[in-house]
């Protein structure tokens, strides 16, 4: 599986931004799929995840925020990202895999990973 995310960018604190990831492979669906964000000097943290099932998860610091959704038929799944403030600044990653459910907050148990995409809020 190869992953590739793209909408990043700047915006103003209390915009909106969404990130997309496309997918090639054709077990896309079956898998895992989260993003996670890494601010400078900060370590890589679970941001949302969907499971092939359709349950979603969120960190609590984006809850309301933030949406994760997912296109099956279009391989890709996407973070619709409101009310965005200056702490949100990250590059995000979408990452993919097939883990159980304990393991999805854990960066380390994703075995594909996209680029990575900038996400600048400004104050």
């Amino acid at each position: 599986v190869q992953l590739q995310a793209f909408g990043g960018g700047l915006v103003q604190a209390g915009g909106s931004l969404r990130l997309s990831c496309a997918a090639s492979g054709r077990t896309f669906s079956s898998y895992t799929m989260a993003w996670f964000r890494q601010a400078p000097g900060k370590e890589r943290e679970f941001v949302a995840v969907r499971r092939s099932g359709g349950r979603t998860y969120y960190a609590d610091s984006i809850e309301g925020r933030f949406t994760i959704s997912r296109d099956n038929a279009e391989n890709t799944v996407n973070l619709q990202m409101n009310s965005l403030k200056p702490e949100d600044t990250a590059v995000y990653y979408c990452a993919a895999g097939n883990l159980i459910l304990s393991s999805i907050y854990s960066p380390e148990r994703y075995a594909y990973w996209g680029q990575g995409t900038l996400v600048t809020v400004s104050s």
